[in-house]
Order: structure tokens, then sequence, then C-alpha cells
């Protein structure tokens, strides 16, 4: 399993969106995103270096992962 850091946002929000299926990141405040993604087991980056701009990339990531599964394509006739 690859290591990952505060600049590997696409692979972080796909970590999140696996383990957390439950959770609406819509509604999630930075801080409890930040312990998630600290929490995470393949997580190696400082907590300290993170800043709001990518967690917040982290977070609309996340949130394009939860819509695109949850579209409904159109059945064909």
């Amino acid at each position: 399993m690859e290591k990952l850091e505060w600049l590997d946002v696409g692979d972080i929000a796909i970590e999140l969106y696996e383990k957390f299926p439950e959770v609406d990141p819509q509604w999630i405040g930075f801080p409890d995103l930040h312990s998630k993604i600290c929490g995470l087991e393949n997580f190696s980056g400082d907590p300290s270096k993170s800043n709001e701009q990518i967690l917040e990339a982290i977070q609309m990531l996340w949130i394009e992962a939860v819509s695109y599964t949850h579209l409904t394509l159109p059945t064909t006739p």
C-alpha cells in the first residue's frame, strides 16, 4: 500500500470515500476532515503541514466521488 502525503488529494479522497461510506463529506468540518485524514492507515503526512486549501481540495474530490457513485444512469427501453 502506497503511503499518502497531503498533496495526494485524489488518492486521499478515494481512501476517505472507501473508509467512511456513511459520512456526507458536504457537511464535514475541516477539523473532523483533518482528523479522518491523519487517521488513515496509509497516511504518512505531517499533520501540521495541512492547510485550508488542501483540505478543501480533498473535501471537493470526496464530494465528487460520492456524487459520481450515486448517479443513476438512464435505462434504455
